[in-house]
């Protein structure tokens, strides 16, 4: 079965409060087995455009990733994140 990815690109809009999110967001991952890959870091943007934040996280699959993002456990973190930055973000099925 191929693994889940969530692919986030942010713009932090509140440095102060967004490491409470991070926080949050990790603590939130723990139940549903999901891992970061890239979270912030180095990037360079070689085409299109871009945010500021990158980050990679892999799940044991496609549903346990969309299950992760709709859950209780995330919600109140997934709050925050709108309140404290802009993100565009996807759940990709990974390759076999």
């Amino acid at each position: 079965m191929p693994k889940g990815y969530v692919i986030v690109h942010v713009t932090v809009n509140d440095a102060d409060n967004y490491p409470t999110y991070a926080a949050a967001a990790s603590e939130a991952l723990k139940p549903h087995g999901g891992r970061f890959l890239a979270r912030g870091g180095k990037a360079e943007t070689r085409e299109g455009e871009s945010r500021s934040r990158h980050v990679i996280i892999e799940f044991d699959s496609y549903d346990k990733a969309v299950e992760w993002y709709e859950s209780e456990d995330y919600a109140p973190a997934l709050a925050m994140r709108k309140a404290w930055a802009d993100a565009d973000l996807v759940i990709v099925e990974g390759a076999d």
